[in-house]
């Protein structure tokens, strides 16, 4: 613990460390904000082909003036960062090759042409190359209150232009189509978003590096989709997902660990963001409250409970069908618990956790005495001939206008009941000509408006008379 305050204490204290934790902090809240919009778009590795473009930019621009100076570097990734979006623009409209394709051919082209021109200038003493591969992976460790001044300002023009064309980059985004037939210029927009995307990696180079710099661009708006459906959260969110990974890996790769001979070991900071953001995504991939992992399995393991209890009210009904004389409708003597589990063959626990959730429900009563009961109540019945009309409704429809066999049909109309909609149904039995028996010759309960035609019940088949 002492030496972690002692570690925050210098990170405060030492101006190039507030540069590295600024720097990085605005290049993750970039890089969240503008991938939201690529992350939507389908156009995640975008984002990477970009990174991998500039690298030959940077060689070329300090090949043609002689100078290490930043800007002068960034002008020259910028050019061929907007090259490449040229490149993947003229392959797709011009030619069949898809899209992916093309952003995978001019990510290796131009990462290949990259590397070519970093090794030449390396291999030729008169020019001092040194430092220039701190573009392939990055070195926030090296930048300047000039670099942290730049960053901000791109940052901070990246941010307005974003906020002056929001709505017009949202509706691009969702629905191109509408927006082209209103007069958005849709291919304007794409490519406005593909600049602002080269300016974020170009500046992001020096701090990231071009291998890593997609990761800024990709792994903080996806956890932020995890927690909201609204863009204009998103973008908040990813923006504040990524400022906190960048600043908190820039952080922790200032902490030396020990290494293997007991020196101690500076840990690269463009990997540790990458982590660190990482690291964020799996936190909202399992406890994200509608799409986390944690919350789909709960969501799932409350509809196989509700599920069952409903399969249970309805072999309630059905065994008060079997039990009812011929045209009398199903009534509510009651089953005991050895009589539903002959039935639905389920562990006695499990059916008593089923029949005490629809008893909370007020969907049942128990009776007593030493043998009790299970009754349906007044809501149960209405319940339980839902689910019965559901499952009787679905079969005959298999059957008639599928063409499935009658005794192939019981299974999917199991799962059908349970989310079938009254309106759907009310739409189903006016399709089906409002049958009155299903295709064992069973009734078919009315429905609530009571329209379903009714006709004397027909004996069920050995083996049918408390179907599940």
């Amino acid at each position: 613990m002492a030496g972690v305050l002692e570690t925050a204490a210098r990170l405060v204290s030492d101006p190039n460390a507030r540069w590295v934790l600024g720097g990085t902090a605005l290049l993750g809240l970039a890089g969240g904000v503008l991938g939201s919009f690529a992350l939507l778009r389908r156009r995640a590795l975008l984002a990477d082909a970009l990174a991998h473009a500039a690298l030959p930019g940077v060689c070329l621009a300090f090949l043609g003036s002689g100078s290490k100076e930043l800007p002068v570097l960034l002008a020259g990734a910028a050019a061929t960062g907007v090259l490449g979006t040229l490149a993947i623009v003229a392959i797709t409209r011009s030619t069949r090759v898809k899209e992916d394709a093309a952003l995978a051919l001019v990510l290796s082209v131009f990462f290949g042409a990259g590397i070519l021109l970093l090794t030449f200038v390396q291999k030729v003493p008169a020019l001092d190359a040194s430092g220039l591969d701190r573009f392939i992976f990055g070195q926030a460790a090296t930048l300047l209150p000039g670099d942290l001044r730049l960053i901000a300002a791109v940052t901070a023009g990246l941010g307005a232009v974003t906020w002056l064309a929001f709505k017009e980059l949202k509706l691009s985004v969702f629905d191109p189509l509408y927006a082209a037939s209103i007069g958005l210029p849709v291919r304007g927009l794409e490519l406005l978003l593909a600049g602002m995307i080269v300016l974020a990696v170009v500046v992001g180079l020096q701090a990231v590096g071009a291998v890593l710099i997609v990761a800024l661009l990709v792994v903080p708006p996806a956890a932020a989709r995890l927690w909201t459906a609204r863009l204009g959260s998103m973008t908040v969110l990813a923006g504040a997902i990524g400022a906190v990974a960048a600043g908190l890996g820039a952080a922790l790769s200032a902490v030396q660990v020990p290494g293997p001979a007991g020196a101690p070991v500076a840990l690269p900071t463009g990997p540790v963001i990458v982590l660190a953001a990482a690291a964020a995504f799996v936190v909202s991939l399992l406890a994200a409250p509608h799409r986390g992992l944690v919350a789909a399995a709960i969501a799932r393991a409350r509809q196989r409970r509700r599920i069952l209890a409903e399969n249970v009210l309805k072999t309630l009904y059905n065994l008060e069908e079997w039990r009812a004389p011929r045209g009398v409708p199903p009534g509510r003597a009651g089953s005991t618990l050895a009589e539903l589990q002959a039935v639905r063959r389920l562990p006695a626990r499990r059916l008593a956790r089923a029949l005490a959730r629809l008893r909370r429900e007020r969907l049942v009563e128990r009776t007593a005495g030493t043998e009790p009961r299970w009754v349906l109540t007044e809501a149960g019945l209405r319940e339980a001939r839902r689910l019965v009309r559901s499952h009787r409704l679905w079969e005959v429809y298999l059957v008639e206008r599928a063409m499935v066999a009658p005794d192939h049909v019981h299974r999917d109309a199991e799962e059908a009941e349970h989310v079938l909609e009254p309106e759907l149904l009310a739409e189903l039995e006016q399709r089906l000509g409002r049958p009155a028996h299903d295709v064992h010759g069973r009734p078919i309960p009315a429905g609530e408006e009571g329209q379903a035609g009714r006709g004397p019940a027909v004996p069920p088949p050995p083996g049918e008379e408390a179907a599940p």
